[in-house]
């Protein structure tokens, strides 16, 4: 049910302005025919020499911006400030409860307030190292080998520890967002969100955001991984039934998988070539509200591009091997991209951090906005694209072809 938007802002900023119950707020999204200075802001508290600050990090397209304000006036200040901006979404989580605030149409506000299954302590740390979505000791990453038996992460996992965590922060967002728009439903015990791993391999990604979700969100989660190999499966299961978690591993290829429900998230990462490809058609053949996608190598397009002539006058692009190679990169996930806006999905590419398998560090976010699209711009961009280069991306053959 709606309420007046001023009324419910200011039941946050009681929320915002608490520097001992605030863990974090999120601010995103945009209200109807306006535009916000950030793309998103986040706040929480911190201890510095000086006393207790409120912290506001702010992200435009490019960057982070942080700004530390004392807790009083200037912290007063910096959140009035904040709630004037026209953002469409508030995310406000205390050390018990769990507010989400949604900006309708009409300019009113939905709130949706639930406890926490049990109360947390917020860190106040500054020390960025500190600022995790899961602790160095956290069980999951010590079952993973990620961490040592001590709960440090091992100097050789470094890396990995950084894709866990940066995943977990876009994961995060996502999720916030799309519940937000009213765009993922808002799960239940009852019917907890269905996520799905497809080619989880060995899990890493799969354990840590049923790990976060449930433990640090609160969210039910009905977690499944798809890999081909056997071995996989029976890897995976011994780390579940270890750490107690309730997750399902199935063996089988992505193209033909089969699950008792569709699943409401599609995560898919690393998957080599075509792959990628495979993860986003079943997607959209399920109706899948969110994607997550961090392609891995791309060889049919760049093998395709080798083939076929250049057009004028880009014959500099592709007379290396090395420059062809990175084009046909950009040019698969950009054919990606559209080929899901066509889908009806808001598409965005964002950097994903670098992980140790490969160099590859982009990541496709697509949310279901509405109905495919069958002409106009978006349509004539793909049709261009595709007959000046000469490709057919395997993702459109797919999409193409009638299932079963």
């Amino acid at each position: 049910m709606s309420e007046p938007l001023l009324t419910v802002l200011d039941r946050m900023r009681t929320h915002l302005l608490d520097p001992d119950a605030l863990v974090r707020a999120v601010a995103s999204g945009r209200r109807k025919g306006q535009q916000p200075p950030w793309r998103r802001v986040e706040l929480r508290y911190v201890d510095l020499k000086a006393g207790r600050h409120l912290q506001v990090t702010a992200y435009d397209e490019t960057q982070a911006h942080t700004s530390n304000h004392l807790v009083g006036d200037a912290a007063r200040d910096a959140v009035a400030d904040l709630l004037e901006q026209p953002f469409g979404n508030w995310h406000v989580d205390t050390t018990t409860e769990l507010h989400q605030v949604r900006v309708t149409k009409k300019g009113e506000a939905m709130l949706h307030s639930k406890p926490r299954p049990t109360e947390v302590e917020a860190e106040r740390g500054h020390d960025r190292d500190k600022q995790r979505l899961l602790p160095e000791d956290d069980p999951v990453l010590v079952a993973l080998g990620i961490s040592d038996q001590q709960g440090r992460v091992k100097p050789s996992r470094q890396a990995k520890y950084r894709q866990v965590e940066e995943f977990l922060r876009i994961l995060d967002l996502a999720i916030r967002e799309a519940v937000g728009k009213g765009r993922l439903r808002r799960p239940t015990e009852g019917d907890p969100l269905r996520v799905v791993d497809l080619g989880c391999g060995n899990a890493y990604l799969t354990f840590a955001a049923h790990r976060y979700l449930t433990h640090v969100r609160g969210l039910p989660v009905a977690m499944t991984g798809v890999d081909v190999k056997q071995q996989s499966r029976d890897h995976n299961g011994e780390v579940a039934e270890g750490l107690g978690i309730a997750a399902d591993f199935v063996v089988g290829g992505i193209d033909d998988v089969e699950l008792d429900r569709p699943p409401e998230v599609v995560l898919a990462l690393h998957a080599c070539d075509t792959a990628t490809d495979e993860a986003l058609a079943r997607a959209v053949a399920w109706g899948s509200p969110l994607v997550l996608a961090a392609p891995c190598c791309h060889h049919d397009v760049a093998a395709q591009l080798r083939r076929a002539p250049t057009p004028e006058p880009y014959q500099m692009l592709t007379r290396h091997g090395i420059l062809r190679e990175r084009f046909a990169d950009t040019l698969t996930d950009a054919l990606r991209a559209q080929l899901m806006r066509l889908q009806g999905y808001r598409v965005e590419v964002v950097q994903f951090v670098e992980s140790q398998h490969t160099p590859r560090n982009t990541l496709l976010r697509a949310t279901r906005a509405g109905s495919p699209v069958t002409g106009g711009s978006v349509r004539k961009e793909y049709d261009d694209l595709v007959a000046t280069w000469s490709v057919t991306p395997r993702l459109a053959e797919l999409l193409e072809r009638p299932r079963a």
